[in-house]
């Protein structure tokens, strides 16, 4: 069919090409095209009983669902980024390269699913959702309900609890907006909490503060006290625990880290929270996926709330789940029972105290992620993830680094960098010029965040891109160059870390860009995850 658009003004052409009528017989729309103008086009328009598009001679089986075209100088709105801005694409694109070219060491990252990308970038973004299902400040929110209640069930499931005793809520942000949720919800101001110290592979959401500073908001508005580990051994002294519990009576106790590479104790964590009638929340965000999969000591057996965020080895998209108790908290004698009355306030510390309307890609993506974790396939990834660290465990002893608490039972470690002479911030930049991302941490016995002792390195993100343990031999060998590198270019740079940064960016490093070379030939052998290198602007061959 073809028109003679020349003949036709601007306005009469989209009333051919856009004009469309219900079919009262099928209820669907119906699309009409025609060769021939005719003065009452509009109001002709036949009824028929199926979407059909006709043609001159001609009737086509396709549906088709009318669009009427934005005007002209909103047009934009409908463009792909690579023609909206494709300088931000750009960038993007070069992400895409970094990612596939290099050895990604971070603990808390991972490379999440195409669907969930996918579930992350569609029009749920558009929809305000203040409240809870069935209770919405907003109308509209049929389909919104369907996907927060799904994405609870899968929640649930995933961890095998039995909703009769535990409640989720997934519309909290992310790991440390959720903890702050759980400790407005369950204390008032002031009220004591204790956490794992943070240089001791705690976290700041846990309550760290300095002599001079309150770090964390958390620091701000409670009162916190760490525990610590023993520096001997690296191992969390569960007695000393017992007596500071005892003397600071916290209301909360935190069983939860960043940087701790053992399995907590939660059953002896519960006895101890038992002296002060605290509760014990677990933050399980770098472990739930090991967690899920049955790997790791199950704090829901012995927890009265678990926080996670989603991002990490659960691999899903950034947000977070907060767990809570339901039913008996405690029997206090004979038939008398204290029950859990936490859900309500959890709830409601989510929204509004601290959250306005949820994200509801994110919790739509976070439903995909959830169904994931219930799939063999997940179950042999974090088998996988643990097999690997194991690895990198063994290796770095060979080469002679220490290990903090002497090895590790999840998907991290942390290396003692004190006997080598050098410390984890200028190592970490040696390797991130050779595309290794690892990152400093601080270990027991530090004093400074800028300049730790420690390097923290994690085998979920390239587990993901399905390295084995063989591939886990050779990211040691190079990690062990990185460290040397450094080692040797501190020998001659001297001085403070900006002194250190300085020379490797001004100067150019042959044995850094021989090590880049070999990264970036090794990690181009495995796949990626979540877009296509075919498609990929800078990763094709």
């Amino acid at each position: 069919m073809s028109l003679q658009l020349k003949q036709f003004t601007k306005n009469t052409i989209n009333n051919i090409l856009y004009t469309s009528v219900y079919s009262f017989y099928s209820g669907k729309r119906t699309f009409v095209q025609t060769n021939k103008i005719q003065p009452s086009f509009n109001s002709k328009l036949l009824s028929i009983g199926k979407s059909h598009i006709i043609g001159k001679g001609s009737v086509s089986q396709k549906s088709f669902y009318h669009q009427k075209a934005l005007a002209e100088e909103n047009s934009y709105l409908n463009q792909s980024l690579s023609e909206n801005d494709p300088k931000l694409f750009d960038i993007i694109e070069k992400e895409k390269k970094r990612q596939y070219e290099s050895i990604n060491l971070i603990p808390s990252e991972n490379y999440t699913s195409k669907a969930v990308l996918d579930a992350l970038g569609s029009v749920l973004q558009n929809k305000y959702s203040e409240g809870y299902p069935g209770a919405r400040y907003y109308g509209g929110n049929q389909y919104i309900d369907m996907i927060e209640n799904l994405c609870k069930e899968r929640a649930l499931e995933a961890f095998n609890l039995d909703p009769e005793f535990w409640g989720v809520n997934v519309q909290a942000l992310s790991g440390t907006p959720a903890n702050m949720c759980v400790y407005s919800a369950l204390l008032n101001p002031h009220d004591r909490i204790m956490g794992l110290n943070l240089s001791h592979g705690g976290h700041l959401s846990h309550g760290h503060q300095t002599v001079n500073r309150k770090v964390s908001a958390v620091s701000k508005f409670f009162e916190t006290m760490p525990y610590y580990v023993n520096e001997k051994t690296g191992i969390i002294d569960y007695d000393q625990l017992e007596m500071l519990v005892k003397a600071f009576k916290p209301k909360l106790i935190v069983a939860g880290s960043s940087a701790y590479s053992r399995n907590f104790d939660y059953e002896r964590m519960k006895k101890i929270a038992k002296l002060t009638k605290a509760y014990l929340m677990a933050d399980i965000a770098h472990v739930s996926g090991m967690i899920a999969a049955g790997y790791l000591n199950n704090p829901f057996e012995f927890c009265d709330v678990v926080t996670t965020t989603t991002h990490k080895s659960l691999r899903g998209p950034r947000g977070a789940l907060i767990f809570y108790r339901k039913g008996v908290r405690r029997t206090i004698m004979h038939d008398l029972k204290e029950f859990y009355d936490i859900e309500n306030k959890i709830n409601l510390a989510v929204f509004p105290q601290h959250h306005g309307g949820p994200h509801n890609n994110t919790i739509a993506a976070l439903a995909v992620a959830l169904k994931q974790v219930k799939s063999e396939a997940f179950k042999k990834y974090q088998g996988q993830v643990l097999k690997n660290c194991k690895v990198l465990e063994n290796e770095f002893k060979k080469m002679g680094y220490k290990i903090v608490s002497d090895g590790t039972d999840t998907h991290l470690l942390v290396i003692n960098l004190k006997p080598n002479k050098i410390d984890g911030a200028r190592v970490e930049k040696v390797l991130e010029k050779a595309n290794i991302s690892a990152n400093k941490n601080t270990i027991p016995g530090d004093k400074s965040a800028i300049l730790p002792s420690g390097l923290r390195m994690g085998s979920p993100a390239m587990t993901t891109r399905e390295l084995k343990e063989e591939d886990f031999k050779k990211i040691a060998e190079f990690v062990d160059r990185g460290i040397k590198i450094a080692i040797n270019i501190h020998g001659k740079v001297k001085g403070k870390l900006r002194n250190f940064k300085s020379a490797l960016n001004t100067n150019t490093y042959p044995e850094i860009e021989e090590l880049k070379k070999d990264v970036i030939e090794f990690s181009r052998q495995f796949p990626v995850v979540g877009f296509d290198l075919k498609s990929s602007k800078y990763c094709k061959e």
